[in-house]
Formats: C-alpha cells, sequence, structure tokens
C-alpha cells in the first residue's frame, strides 16, 4: 500500500503512517479504503491494544482530496459511492473498538482535524495547527470535536474555520500534550505503552463504554 504504512503490533502497539507526502497526505477515497481495511485486520489482531496514525512529511493530512469533490461535482464520481466511502471512513474510526492515538506532525486541516478528533487521545508536535477550512462548503465531524471542548468552542471552530495553534489546542484540551517534533512519536509511544498495560479485553470494555456515550449513533445511522 503505497499510501499507507502499516508498522507492528509491537508489545500491543500498531502504527498507522499516512504517506501521501507529495499531496500533504490528502485523503482520497482509495487511501481511506485501504485504512479501513487496515483497521478491520487490527481490530481482529489478538496482539493489538492500542493504534497509533500519524503523517509521514511536514503535515498529518490535510482533510479530503479535493479534486474528488469537484470529480463529484463533474459527475466523474458517484455521489452516492463517494459520500457512501465517507461514511464507512468515520464508523471504522469511531467505531474501533481498541483506543487510537493521533500522534500530529504537523497541520490537521479538514477531514484530517476530524481523523483527529475521531480518535481517543491527541499528542500534538510543536507546530502543529487546526482548522476546518471547508467550512465554507461542507459539514464537519462535529460530535466528537463537542465532546473533547465542549459546545461553546466547538460551535466557534465548526462555524468560523480559524485556526488554532497547538498551545491553544492544549489549553482548549483539544490535545493531551505539545512535544517537540523530534520528540512526537517517543510521547505518542510513550501514552500508548500506559495504555497497553491494560488486558485487551478490560480496553475494549472502556472503548466500549465511550463508544457508547458519544451519541454518534441516531436512529442506526452515523450522526456526527
Amino acid at each position: 500500500m503505497a499510501d499507507v504504512e502499516v508498522i507492528g503490533p509491537s508489545g500491543g502497539i500498531a502504527t498507522i503512517t499516512l504517506s501521501r507526502v507529495e499531496k500533504r497526505n490528502a485523503l482520497s477515497m482509495s487511501m481511506r479504503d485501504e485504512i479501513v481495511g487496515v483497521l478491520g485486520a487490527l481490530a481482529a489482531d489478538d496482539a493489538v491494544k492500542v493504534v497509533i496514525v500519524t503523517g509521514d512529511g511536514a503535515v498529518f493530512s490535510a482533510g479530503y482530496d479535493l479534486k474528488e469533490f469537484e470529480a463529484v461535482a463533474a459527475g466523474e464520481i458517484d455521489a452516492d459511492t463517494f459520500w457512501g466511502a465517507s461514511e464507512q471512513w468515520h464508523k471504522a474510526w469511531l467505531e474501533f473498538p481498541l483506543p487510537t492515538i493521533a500522534a500530529l506532525n504537523g497541520p490537521a486541516l479538514a477531514g484530517g482535524f476530524d481523523l483527529a478528533v475521531m480518535c481517543d487521545l491527541r499528542i500534538a508536535a510543536e507546530g502543529t495547527r487546526f482548522a476546518h477550512p471547508e467550512h465554507t462548503f461542507s459539514d464537519v465531524v462535529y460530535t466528537p470535536l463537542l465532546d473533547l471542548v465542549g459546545s461553546a468552542v466547538a460551535k466557534d471552530l465548526a462555524l468560523t474555520g480559524r485556526a488554532v495553534e497547538a498551545d491553544e489546542a492544549l489549553r482548549l484540551h483539544l490535545v493531551s500534550a505539545v512535544v517537540p517534533p523530534a520528540r512526537l512519536m517517543e510521547e505518542a509511544r510513550r501514552y500508548a505503552s500506559m495504555i497497553a498495560e491494560a488486558p485487551r479485553e478490560v480496553l475494549m470494555r472502556t472503548k466500549a463504554k465511550a463508544n457508547r456515550r458519544a451519541a454518534t449513533v441516531v436512529d442506526g445511522r452515523l450522526d456526527v
């Protein structure tokens, strides 16, 4: 998988790296589908206790591939297929049965911001920023953001699209820690190692409790 690298599990920890550097790790349909498959395999692997997702290069993810939005608008990509794949992507992260950590190596924008908040914990490198520049033409993943920062801040970020730098993200409890870039993966693995001290079945029960209270499913459909 040229755009996705998977390492592990080792010591209960698996790492997914977004490796579409030339496109700022933009989340194409094919890349999202690959990762959905990876998450399914990791969920079924008894050796896995926690998953870290990070980006290669200077950007965590710039979000969905905008050329695909254009292709949907032009009728070159079937809209039902596109949005159905998008829902499966969100479900795969939100319903993943074990803890997830976003190791944010740089800007997390639009769908990249969504990916970060769909994870259970976030560790940010200095220089990371968050924003929803797509707020002028598309919905944002709101419910997980609301759970993290509360209604007032979630509405602010979702409606204005303004950027949040790493220091403000820490104050807002959007991230658990901000570290120098060179220490990012060390810190993410430190958090992952603390999580992996627990038995897998305990982690799954705790994650299931969190998922039940997240209220991302309404009348059988994903509502984020």
